[in-house]
């Protein structure tokens, strides 16, 4: 009978030691997120991001640690369930990037229904209004929608558009400020980010493929044995 390759099956264990040690940077570093007084403020509204990355961070450890043993053991059970997982994970992952892809187009009218809620901003919590004049200074634009008529009174300072050449400036109600709504800012963003997002997901599918074709390769060599 065949025996199991010495060098799948430390190549099987480094692959997964070092995806293991990436579950606990990702562990480590969330749970940090959540825990510290000096960051819980900054990162409140992503009080449920973190907690998924937290999630995300666990598994990968699981699975690193199911692929590490059952690679060194020759545990035919330990690498199936390391393939299963994997597997699981690699198809979540390519449905959420089709998602991506197909609702992309659609983020725009999404963002635009959401904001609409917060019209006139003048209105809403204080809170709120801080966060969007620190919106506003950091894209260069004024108001969320429609622009600057869209607080609903005077809009603030961080409306006010500077001397740049490169500000693209109306007047309104007799002052200089931004033309351009926020709406705009965050959508270009948004679109920015989804193409990092996604060619990092594109990334981490080729590396799953390669762990599954190497859990599954060891898998049936141990059954030769």
């Amino acid at each position: 009978m065949a025996g199991v390759s010495g060098c799948m099956k430390y190549s099987m264990f480094f692959f997964n030691f070092l995806f293991w040690l990436c579950g606990c940077f990702i562990l480590g570093i969330s749970i940090w997120l959540r825990v510290s007084k000096d960051v819980q403020h900054t990162v409140q509204a992503d009080i449920p991001a973190v907690n998924l990355m937290i999630a995300i961070g666990a598994i990968i450890m699981g699975l690193g640690f199911f692929g590490c043993c059952g690679a060194i053991r020759e545990s035919r059970c330990l690498l199936l369930l390391f393939f299963i997982g994997l597997l699981l994970i690699f198809i979540l992952l390519v449905t959420a990037g089709i998602l991506g892809v197909v609702y992309r187009s659609k983020a725009e009218g999404m963002l635009t229904d959401t904001l609409q809620k917060y019209i006139p901003i003048e209105s809403q919590p204080a809170e709120f209004k801080t966060d969007i004049e620190n919106l506003q200074t950091q894209g260069k634009c004024c108001g969320l929608i429609k622009g600057a008529q869209d607080w609903g009174g005077v809009p603030p300072a961080s409306c006010n558009c500077s001397d740049d050449p490169a500000s693209d400036c109306t007047i309104y109600n007799g002052r200089k400020v931004y033309k351009q709504p926020c709406l705009q800012f965050l959508t270009d963003m948004m679109t920015k980010h989804a193409g990092i997002i996604l060619g990092v997901a594109f990334g981490l599918a080729v590396v799953m493929l390669f762990g599954l074709g190497f859990s599954m390769s060891l898998y049936c060599q141990i059954g030769r044995k």
